[in-house]
């Protein structure tokens, strides 16, 4: 008898247990729910379970399927409608502060994914002024999945914009959000879901990648989890081998090279910023260590300080007088260290830095901010250093990146949000795919008609971030793959509903992460104020409709361009190049002959066949741009 009692007492606790009400991440305090439409507020439960709902004046009821699962609809509401969810059935549960107004999906890589944590110093005035209590943020956790579209994140919560919470908001994101709030007061949420270095066939629907044979192969292959154990685990050996004989053979570590009392006169010189590869040493791998003796003056000593070592290939070490600062592991972040106090001393002190470099051209990056700044004061660390060699290397085996394979994106980070209703999505992507400039548009196409299945939304506004500049610019006419994918971006203005950001003018010579991220921001955001929100006369970037030939000149008609055509600071206008038959391409002079058309011609190309604009990497003459500042997208266009 008390042995049955026991397993009656049990079962009512399991049973108990698995009654108890469980929500998604995304249902959570601070959430944003999309105004005007009906939503849904769902979750799990026991099967047959008996679930209420309710929201300020509104009593409502479900019950939870054979697979435990429930699903209610809350009626259409207004924006800026606030107020606290509570769900009962054996327990109850509240969402607390959620607001209606306006879900924008934030997706891509890392461009979109970059934080106010990287740009302290870029926005330092606005971080401390940023209190919006209705802009919100879910960051999503970055994680994949090749078994099963996911019902869940695996972790996430919404955060209220405020000085506070914005250093893990994506810029851009928060940008986009900031300039909608502003104009029309609607409060916005953004989900950022991105990933650094995802190129975009891991963001479409195992549905939608069957259209891309050798990626669904892909996919298909990556459903071996014993598979990726063995890559990842053959992956963290190579790196601990690699970095234990690194270690072991660095001879800076053997004899303290860090240290004051090292006498460093009879190494080598280098000019920071600058790469070995430029010295005798050539283009080798493995540890570096630079030392440079600065003079502080006694006044800036207990000053608050931070020192900039620009940007670093790959990872650095760095140590002041012996004592060490900080570090980071690979080549994108700026280098930001704070000194603590007691770190300087007046008079004579030593920076030490230790590289570490794997693969490719290791060094320190040029027109990055080499100093130390205090608070009314700046010393550069800048120009001669002196350097040896630690170790020499092989290079670091390539490490595979799983989670950047076919559909595990999709799958984990997007599939979560299929009963959430959006207003649309913001895409900042393209990077990792240049390589294969000329699937971009299919593999785009793909993953939007995924996307829009996915929130039964046909015509659901897609916003996409066009590449901006980057590497070193070109002197003559050349091929370049970021300039073919920007033209599969601008392609994809034939897909309905679709918008395009230009920013062929926000980006850096030396870094694939440009810090102007408020500007990306607010082009997308006249985008979505064309597209989503009734603006149909916003003036958005020029964009070349048409070229036709006119006795032996071109004729470029550009729409967007209605108040005008225009250089800024009247200069000449450049960055047109013209091909015939042989398909070289020479530069072109141009001409603007009126409000939305330009005239472009060279005088040995009598018969062009095609005319390109601002086609580089980085070009460094394209300067047409409309009335309200906006550049036109570069273009290739076959001549009519």
């Amino acid at each position: 008898m008390k042995f049955s009692f026991k397993i009656i007492i049990l079962n009512l606790l399991c049973t108990s247990v698995f009654a108890q009400i469980k929500l998604p991440k995304l249902i959570s305090d601070n959430m944003v729910l999309q105004r005007d439409k009906e939503v849904n507020i769902w979750g799990w439960a026991s099967k047959g379970e008996k679930i209420s709902l309710d929201f300020n004046q509104l009593h409502l009821k479900t019950v939870t399927d054979a697979h435990g699962k429930w699903l209610i609809k809350l009626p259409a509401q207004k924006a800026g409608i606030k107020g606290e969810i509570i769900l009962k059935a054996s327990n109850e549960l509240s969402v607390k502060n959620i607001v209606f107004g306006d879900i924008w999906v934030c997706s891509g890589q890392s461009n979109m994914e970059t934080d106010f944590n990287r740009l302290i110093d870029k926005y330092a005035d606005e971080i401390k002024k940023v209190d919006f209590p209705d802009i919100r943020q879910f960051l999503v956790p970055d994680k994949y999945d090749f078994h099963e579209e996911k019902e869940d994140f695996s972790g996430g919560n919404w955060q209220v914009a405020n000085s506070k919470n914005i250093y893990t908001f994506s810029a851009v994101g928060y940008f986009f959000a900031k300039e909608i709030y502003e104009k029309h007061k609607i409060p916005i949420g953004i989900i950022n879901s991105a990933v650094g270095g995802s190129p975009a066939e891991a963001w479409i629907s195992s549905e939608e990648i069957k259209n891309f044979p050798n990626y669904e192969s892909e996919f298909s292959k990556f459903k071996n989890d014993e598979l990726i154990k063995n890559i990842e685990e053959n992956d963290r050996n190579n790196s601990k081998s690699w970095y234990h004989e690194l270690n072991s053979r660095d001879e800076g570590l053997k004899f303290n090279w860090k240290s004051n009392d090292i006498n460093f006169e009879n190494w080598d010189k280098i000019n920071i910023p600058d790469s070995w590869v430029n010295t005798k040493y050539g283009p080798i791998n493995g540890a570096f260590w630079f030392k440079k003796e600065i003079n502080i003056p006694a006044n800036l000593i207990n000053q608050k300080a931070i020192l900039y070592i620009g940007r670093i290939v790959d990872a650095d070490s760095v140590f002041i007088n012996g004592k060490f600062i900080g570090t980071t592991s690979y080549q994108y972040p700026p280098r930001r260290y704070v000194l603590q106090p007691n770190t300087l001393f007046a008079g004579k002190n030593i920076i030490t830095v230790r590289v570490i470099n794997g693969s490719g051209v290791g060094g320190f990056i040029k027109d990055k901010p080499y100093k130390i700044v205090f608070e009314k004061d700046t010393i550069s660390i800048g120009g001669s250093w002196s350097f040896n060699l630690g170790t020499k290397m092989p290079a670091l085996v390539e490490q595979t990146f799983v989670r950047w394979k076919p559909v595990g994106l999709f799958n984990a980070m997007i599939a979560p949000m299929k009963n959430l209703a959006i207003k649309g999505v913001v895409w900042y992507q393209g990077e990792s795919n240049t390589k294969k400039a000329s699937e971009y548009a299919s593999l785009i196409q793909s993953l939007i008609k995924s996307w829009r299945k996915q929130w039964n939304q046909d015509n659901l506004p897609f916003l996409i971030s066009q590449l901006p500049n980057y590497m070193e610019g070109q002197s003559v006419p050349s091929e370049s793959d970021w300039a073919a994918l920007r033209q599969q971006q601008l392609n994809l203005l034939n897909v309905p509903n679709t918008g395009l950001s230009v920013n062929i003018d926000l980006g850096e010579w030396n870094d694939i992460h440009p810090f102007e991220k408020k500007p990306v921001g607010q082009r997308l955001a006249l985008q979505a104020f064309k597209l989503a929100y009734n603006q149909k006369n916003q003036t958005t970037s020029p964009i070349a409709i048409s070229a036709k030939l006119s006795e032996k000149k071109v004729l470029i008609t550009f729409k967007n361009a209605e108040e005008g055509l225009k250089t800024l600071r009247n200069s000449t206008l450049g960055g047109f190049a013209l091909a015939d038959n042989n398909g070289q391409f020479s530069w072109a002079n141009a001409k603007i002959i009126n409000k939305s058309q330009v005239l472009v011609w060279h005088d040995s190309i009598t018969k062009p066949n095609k005319i390109r604009y601002a086609w580089a990497d980085n070009p460094v003459n394209a300067n047409l741009y409309n009335s309200i500042n906006l550049p036109a997208s570069p273009f290739e266009l076959k001549v009519k």
